[in-house]
């Protein structure tokens, strides 16, 4: 559940990233570009920038209006500066007298006693908007890449998980493995081990086995049976068997119902034989594995032919053949509560 959870959180941030990105570039700048309006003219490129204060300075020199010049200049406190970078680079004396005028005006003080820098190039300000743009998807992309890692690392952490939760079988000798396979290294021999077979025809099959431990002490019961038939044929046309496992020790029946393959992606067929068990696809050296409270067994599905096609493909068994091995798990188990769950059912 945790693992399950921690995945959901993850592909959350990933969606919220994705989300995000395709907001800020796809809308924010190709379907909904930002237009920007009333701008200020320090807001401006170096190229207008220079326009603009060229253009006001040659104005200037021809009215000699003072406050007009000052108006223009009044919201911007660092233009005597950039004015006099402009005169200090620029080549023709006359414009550079206007632009040390201007200069004047708005700061009462000649260039020549400024301290000013270099004018910046044009060509890196106009770049630096393509640098910051590559900047932001190399970062993108990288956090991309995190994330993807993060994924798969859980991904194959959880996989590990369920493979540590749940039981690998199917070593050779039909006993169970991995996690929980202190039975396995300890009980290599299952106590009890049946087999049983269904050819088509057998209309009563409904087969039982007791399970005992070495001195003969009644543990519980397994076996296999039909669950469901298909069409009105004589004999039967069975399409599903259920396999069952009885303990004792837990006052329950676990049951998974093994399905043809037309039945098992039959959603009717699938939803009417939902409340017997757990379905399972019938497939060849398929291991079924059934567990209680002190029991564990495993049915291995040794041979499976379907019949003839007058019905739907694969739709009824010919012939199956399981193969049931049981283990018994060690500990001290208490007498089952038959007294509590009658009470339970009679509290209705």
């Amino acid at each position: 559940m945790e693992s399950k959870t921690s995945r959901y959180i993850l592909i959350g941030i990933v969606a919220f990233l994705v989300g995000w990105a395709i907001g800020l570039f796809l809308f924010g700048w190709v379907i909904w570009p930002v237009e920007y309006t009333g701008a200020y003219p320090q807001d401006l490129t170096d190229k207008y920038q220079e326009i603009y204060i060229v253009g006001f300075a040659d104005l200037y020199a021809f009215d000699n209006n003072t406050a007009r010049a000052q108006a223009a200049f009044e919201d911007w406190p660092d233009a005597p500066q950039t004015i006099c970078q402009y005169a200090s680079v620029s080549d023709a004396q006359d414009e550079a007298a206007r632009l040390n005028a201007l200069a004047t005006v708005l700061n009462g003080t000649r260039c020549s006693d400024l301290d000013t820098g270099p004018v910046e190039e044009e060509a890196g300000g106009g770049r630096s908007g393509i640098w910051n743009l590559l900047l932001i998807c190399g970062l993108l992309g990288l956090l991309g890449v995190v994330i993807l890692a993060i994924f798969l690392v859980w991904q194959r952490r959880g996989s590990q998980d369920r493979g540590q939760d749940e039981q690998a079988y199917d070593d050779g000798s039909g006993s169970p493995m991995a996690s929980r396979s202190e039975y396995a290294e300890q009980h290599i021999t299952p106590i009890a081990r049946f087999q049983t077979t269904y050819s088509r025809g057998h209309d009563t099959y409904d087969e039982s086995f007791s399970i005992e431990n070495a001195e003969g002490d009644f543990l519980g019961e397994c076996g296999v049976g039909l669950s469901e038939t298909i069409g009105a044929d004589l004999p039967k046309n069975v399409t599903a068997f259920e396999v069952w496992l009885f303990d004792k020790n837990d006052i329950r029946t676990v049951t998974k119902v093994v399905m043809s393959d037309h039945a098992f992606f039959d959603e009717a067929i699938k939803a009417k034989l939902a409340p017997k068990g757990e379905p399972v696809l019938a497939r060849p050296n398929e291991t079924i594995v059934l567990e209680t409270a002190t029991l564990i067994v495993n049915a291995v599905i040794t041979e499976l032919e379907y019949g003839p096609e007058a019905l739907p493909p694969q739709s009824y068994f010919e012939r199956f053949v399981v193969e049931l091995s049981a283990w018994a798990k060690e500990g001290d188990f208490p007498e089952p509560d038959i007294q509590g769950h009658v009470d339970d059912m009679l509290d209705f």
